[in-house]
């Protein structure tokens, strides 16, 4: 947001007056003043240039800033008065701008709106998805993403504090703990979506969750610890714990996808494969496990077969940039430069900032 001396407060002027008050029952206040954001080449207001968007960017601004100020309700019906489609305009435009990769200007959009709309479940919620769906870019291009993570974690927190209930964001906070591996808050948030649910397909599947998550044990703490020390970098405290849950389940995919990724960090590909292949035996049949299982493929010298495991992949997930990646990287290994910048260009063109796309680019002169 701009900073705080962009905005200057003056009195509505006369001009304006009739054009507000006859957008509805929305009544003018003489004697509060209404901030107005300056354009960035302006030293100072000419009253000539005031503009409608002046005023409504600079009540909008003041409000998302100081959400609990004296006038702040007061702006907020301003603007409302004036464009009452505001609510969906801003939601579009801030889903627009994350589907682009923009989260940045996304989130500030959404926080513009929730000072206009406080504690809006559907703001709430969507502010929750950008910052999910940022942290999973971050990931994916190879950058740090648990800060991210936990803020998405804190957001869909503020979801669930919501009362009444709000069922929509219950149930997205449930697939993002199951995404997390965070079997117990996925539990709770699916246990909690079953009593409020407004959709019958989806208490359905929060009920196939639920069973899955009870009949595999996922909530058993040994398999969170395992999980939770791999992803700090603790892999060897992390392979003994997932050992030690897949004495007690061992027919569970979960457990020996955990410990293949565990070995995978490690550099143990011969073992990461067994794992991996184990854990499609059993049921994890999907686009991560082939991922990761290419990968120890590909660094244990099987070329062949990572790149079998990668087309599966890319059928099930085809816009997954870490499967075109790891495509990019094994056409290198398999010296086929061109092919290899047909994936990279592909990457970039999903994800135009991946630092992996954009270093073997660069770093290939032929590509």
């Amino acid at each position: 947001m701009h900073p705080p001396s962009r905005i200057v407060f003056l009195s509505v002027p006369e001009s304006l007056r009739g054009q507000i008050e006859a957008a509805g029952d929305f009544a003018i206040d003489p004697g509060i003043p209404i901030p107005v954001e300056l354009a960035p080449n302006m030293t100072a207001l000419d009253m000539e240039e005031l503009s409608w968007e002046m005023i409504l960017s600079g009540m909008i601004r003041v409000v998302a800033d100081d959400p609990d100020g004296q006038d702040a309700d007061y702006y907020r019906h301003f603007v409302r008065a004036v464009k009452p489609d505001i609510f969906s305009e801003f939601t579009e435009a801030a889903i627009l701008k994350a589907k682009n990769g923009d989260f940045e200007l996304a989130l500030e959009i959404l926080a513009a709106l929730e000072g206009l709309f406080p504690r809006s479940p559907v703001v709430l919620l969507n502010q929750a998805l950008v910052l999910e769906e940022q942290s999973e870019a971050w990931e994916r291009a190879g950058l740090e993403a648990e800060d991210g993570y936990e803020s998405a974690r804190e957001a869909y927190q503020e979801v669930l504090d919501l009362d009444p209930p709000f069922p929509n964001g219950i149930f997205n906070a449930g697939f993002f703990f199951m995404k997390r591996r965070d079997f117990d808050q996925a539990k709770a948030c699916f246990s909690a979506y079953i009593p409020v649910a407004d959709d019958p397909e989806k208490q359905e599947q929060a009920e196939a969750i639920l069973d899955e998550i009870e009949s595999h044990c996922l909530d058993d703490a040994m398999f969170r610890e395992a999980y939770e020390c791999i992803r700090m970098g603790a892999e060897q405290k992390g392979l003994l714990k997932v050992r030690d849950f897949l004495e007690r389940h061992p027919e569970v995919w979960n457990g020996w996808f955990i410990l293949g990724w565990g070995l995978r960090k490690l550099g143990r590909w011969e073992d990461g494969v067994a794992a991996f292949k184990r854990t499609i035996e059993l049921g994890g049949d999907n686009s991560d496990t082939r991922n990761e299982l290419a990968i120890c493929l590909m660094e244990h010298g099987d070329l062949a077969g990572a790149r079998k495991a990668l087309e599966t992949a890319l059928w099930e997930d085809p816009e997954n940039v870490k499967i075109i990646s790891n495509l990019g990287v094994l056409a290198l290994k398999n010296g086929d430069d061109a092919e290899a910048a047909r994936f990279f260009r592909t990457v970039l063109e999903l994800e135009p900032g991946d630092p992996v796309a954009r270093e073997y680019l660069g770093l290939n002169a032929s590509i």
